[in-house]
């Protein structure tokens, strides 16, 4: 066993984690038996309650939206109400309450609402983060979010759940029971994650530093922020890649389940089958690929992760409908999707962390966040134009994506002595990291 933990960095850090890292880690797996039940069947319940694949666009460009309204105001309103509190909060708000929305909705307005008040999630997506890094250990950075992959992925342990209820109720029913099952476990994720958690080190001193600045002040504040971004090679490099698997992961999330249904004939007791084995794909690869990357050396990962995707696409848009081998393909092309974009948001969630400033990395993560959003808002109604016109074409689009994101890769890198020189960070050999 001491062997065990000695060859696999991953199981090592587990079991080594202490404090905010541990409460964090150990109540992921909670997304398992709540949202991700709802995840395979979000864009077909859509479908089934009258919105068309345009809508269905629209509702995701909504939620971007309020992504990026709320990714602006995170850094002051994390910094001045606490990283602990603020996930508390507005989990709630972006999670809780949505589910109940979506659980009774009835028609497109009901998705645009819970799309409003979900898009709050970007405030936890700063204050969370911030909550697990910032008194963890540096060099455990890249294993903590391999970690939290692997727990979103656990969901794969209860996708027969969402198939079973649908198979028994028909669509609509089951999604609604599995949103209201996501209500009670998501809030008493909030609560166990608040009381097993403490307020950061640097989160006390940012409060205490805020507590008489009122909020417009703050944000403010953050042009120094930008400065220092726009300084900073490697954050810019990180919001490039951030904004490419972004947009290829909303595409993905939102439009899979369109494809494998109305185009290529997957039934819809069968489709949570599929995000099963994508998910178990990825947990294996976590263990047996994933963890060998060394958050120093990131090109090779970074390129991987991007002709891995690209595979994945390219062969989902080949399969025409449903058949031994046209199910054998799928399942070949789930495979390097889970590989590519396990790395690529790995990496991507890596180079954020390592390259925001500690004493502002609130602030720095929030401009980021709403530099990703703001480009991202478009894409969605794009997407629900083109799935329109053919359902493959999102996916073509993605293919472009993850292009650009290697040649981004291959423009940052293609100077070792220039990468190993930038002043943010220290790094070695052909890293920038």
């Amino acid at each position: 066993m001491k062997k065990l933990l000695k060859k696999n960095r991953l199981l090592h850090t587990l079991l080594e984690l202490r404090g905010n890292p541990r409460a964090c880690i150990y109540t992921e797996p909670m997304w398992g038996l709540s949202m991700n039940l709802c995840l395979p069947y979000a864009s077909v319940y859509m479908i089934a309650l009258g919105l068309n694949d345009v809508q269905v666009g629209i509702v995701t460009s909504v939620y971007m939206f309020s992504q990026t309204i709320f990714a602006f105001i995170s850094g002051a309103v994390i910094d001045k109400l606490g990283r602990r509190k603020s996930t508390a909060i507005f989990d709630f708000l972006a999670w809780s309450i949505p589910c109940l929305i979506w659980a009774f909705s009835r028609d497109f307005w009901f998705f645009v609402i819970a799309a409003l008040f979900n898009g709050m999630m970007k405030i936890t997506t700063v204050s969370w983060d911030c909550l697990m890094v910032e008194d963890a250990p540096k060099d455990k950075i890249t294993q903590l979010y391999s970690w939290v992959l692997i727990c979103g992925n656990l969901s794969a342990l209860f996708a027969p759940i969402s198939s079973y209820l649908v198979a028994r109720l028909t669509l609509v029913p089951a999604m609604r029971i599995l949103y209201i099952n996501a209500f009670v476990i998501m809030t008493a994720k909030i609560l166990i994650l608040y009381k097993f958690s403490t307020e950061t080190c640097v989160g006390r001193i940012r409060c205490r530093e805020s507590q008489d600045i009122p909020l417009h002040k703050m944000l403010g504040g953050y042009k120094n922020a930008v400065h220092r971004i726009s300084h900073s090679k490697g954050t810019k490099f990180a919001i490039i890649i951030s904004i490419l698997v972004e947009i290829v992961s909303m595409i993905g999330t939102t439009f899979w389940q369109i494809i494998a249904s109305r185009r290529i004939g997957v039934p819809d007791t069968l489709l949570p089958v599929f995000p099963m084995v994508k998910s178990v794909m990825a947990i294996i690869l976590f263990f047996t690929v994933i963890s060998k990357i060394d958050q120093y050396r990131l090109k090779k990962p970074l390129y991987g992760g991007f002709v891995s995707a690209t595979a994945g696409y390219l062969l989902l848009i080949s399969v025409k409908n449903t058949g031994i081998l046209e199910y054998a393909v799928l399942f070949v092309s789930l495979f390097f999707e889970a590989l590519g974009m396990a790395v690529l948001n790995t990496v991507r969630e890596s180079l954020a962390a390592i390259y925001a400033d500690p004493e502002e990395r609130s602030v720095v993560l929030a401009i980021l966040q709403t530099i990703v959003m703001l480009v991202s808002i478009p894409f969605g109604y794009i997407c629900g134009v083109l799935s329109d016109i053919s359902k493959e074409l999102p996916f073509v689009l993605s293919i472009a994506l993850l292009a650009l994101g290697a040649l981004a890769t291959a423009v940052f890198y293609r100077n070792k002595q220039e990468a190993s020189s930038l002043s943010d960070v220290s790094v070695t050999e052909d890293s920038p990291v």
